[in-house]
């Protein structure tokens, strides 16, 4: 019955709003999707009934219905800090990859088969493991070479981690400025930064 209410008030904003397609392709539209799709999904295909726990994007309209969509600005700073930052962490993390590629080839060719390192993929999965400092611990390299390339990564990996945090945090205070359109510059009269942008002193 629920799930009958669901479609029908999905069907009937469809039809109501001045634009359907904005309102079906929009972050909620998409919510409301999601909050009955996997029931009708249970009935076609036997393996969907594990989708049922998509229903919980349900609690998200509790936002709009209880008008808090003001308290989500926040969020949208994120996501906008997230996007104009995107070409940066791409580099970023192609730089990664390539560091991943090297040394995962070369404790391979330091370790070898005789101490759990069999392929160069299996080589990249542990160099991923060490420098994302998560460390499971299931191949640890047994020579000197081998454990001094391994400091190396651990030492790496928390520059790593560094790296995309300043940049969105960076990108973060850039927008928030720019949306309250305040300027960065250092003011010559008064030495002081944040004024808004079109202030003549």
């Amino acid at each position: 019955m629920v799930t009958f209410l669901f479609t029908l008030e999905y069907v009937v904003r469809i039809w109501i709003v001045s634009k359907p397609r904005k309102f079906i392709f929009s972050f909620f539209g998409i919510i409301d999707l999601l909050a009955f799709l996997p029931t009708y999904l249970d009935f076609f295909f036997s393996g969907a009934h594990g989708l049922m726990v998509i229903r919980a994007l349900r609690l998200l309209r509790v936002f709009r219905v209880l008008k808090l969509n003001r308290y989500t600005s926040e969020g949208n700073l994120i996501a906008k800090a997230l996007r104009t930052s995107r070409f940066k962490i791409s580099v970023f993390l192609y730089a990664v990859l390539m560091i991943v590629i090297i040394l995962g080839a070369a404790i391979y060719f330091v370790e070898g088969s005789e101490n759990g390192y069999y392929s160069i993929p299996k080589s990249k999965y542990w160099v991923i493991v060490t420098i994302t400092t998560v460390g499971y611990g299931d191949i640890t390299p047994q020579t000197v070479l081998g454990q001094f390339l391994a400091s190396f990564i651990m030492i790496l990996g928390y520059a790593i981690i560094a790296v995309p945090t300043g940049i969105v945090t960076a990108e973060m205070g850039r927008v928030h400025q720019n949306e309250q359109g305040k300027s960065t510059r250092v003011c010559k009269h008064c030495l002081k930064e944040g004024h808004v942008s079109e202030a003549h002193f």
